[in-house]
């Protein structure tokens, strides 16, 4: 049994600022340990129940997070960035199921720690057919098209809540909740670790009634910016249109193009948040 682990890091117990998670910060390095614990702890429970095969994509900022040597179940890691597939780099429809590891909340969620949209300093908001979405919804896009199930996520309450829709059969642990954008009561490590091993084990004995996300087409995405020279440049990508002056539209009837455009999208609007 092969298993998909894209992982974040603002869903990790004990996480609350991004000076935590971004490498050079004094306290990154006990971050990372953090993280990597519960990744490990994911690994661990899936191999209890019957996994034998993983590949990790390290999905966070540079996306250089984990350490080849520190994972369990001689886990294939992808690193690095600009990646074809961003956050589900690695996917195909080889695997058995698909773990959202360390997830977090939409940019407009309310009460969901670090929340953000793929870019913190360019996207406003994003829907899908009309409902705001964040990254597991986005990320189901890929899901969908080689069609395998998410079985597992975790991170905060508001993380599993926003995943129902795409994965309502998935197992979901939630590790720490919310108060604020920059402030949450977290589950003692340990204890969290326990219950992501407890929650992985259940996701793989309970593969058989897991269902790959389902979407109705064509599918739409729209996109709203900080500000409107982002929704311009947006226009650069093919089939792209702007409707309003912070807002752009994408839409397709195949979910992989979709997505290799929200992608491309994200990465060309990076180019005016570096400036």
């Amino acid at each position: 049994m092969k298993l998909f682990l894209s992982t974040d890091f603002e869903g990790t117990s004990g996480i609350v600022a991004w000076e935590q998670i971004i490498e050079g910060n004094a306290e990154y390095e006990q971050a990372r340990r953090l993280l990597t614990n519960e990744v490990n702890a994911v690994i661990t429970g899936a191999l209890e129940g019957g996994a034998t095969e993983f590949v990790v994509n390290d999905s966070h900022h540079h996306m250089r997070n984990l350490h080849p040597q520190d994972l369990l179940g001689q886990a294939t890691l992808i690193t690095g960035r600009h990646k074809p597939l961003y956050m589900m780099e690695g996917l195909d429809a080889s695997f058995d199921g698909i773990c959202f590891v360390s997830y977090h909340g939409s940019i407009g969620a309310e009460h969901a720690v670090l929340s953000h949209t793929y870019n913190p300093r360019a996207i406003w908001e994003v829907h899908m057919n009309s409902k705001v979405v964040g990254e597991s919804g986005i990320n189901g896009l890929v899901a969908a098209h080689y069609g395998v199930p998410i079985i597992f996520v975790s991170g905060d309450a508001v993380t599993s809540h926003e995943a129902q829709h795409i994965a309502p059969d998935a197992e979901k642990v939630v590790v720490k909740q919310s108060i604020g954008r920059f402030a949450a009561a977290h589950m003692h490590p340990t204890l969290a670790c326990e219950l992501l091993r407890a929650g992985a084990a259940r996701a793989v004995r309970n593969l058989n009634v897991m269902q790959t996300p389902k979407f109705e087409l064509p599918v739409s995405l729209e996109v709203t910016f900080l500000v409107a020279d982002m929704a311009e440049m947006a226009q650069w990508v093919r089939s792209v249109e702007r409707v309003a002056p912070r807002t752009v539209a994408l839409t397709s009837e195949s979910l992989l193009d979709l997505y290799h455009m929200f992608v491309t999208v994200v990465t060309l609007t990076r180019a005016l948040v570096e400036i």
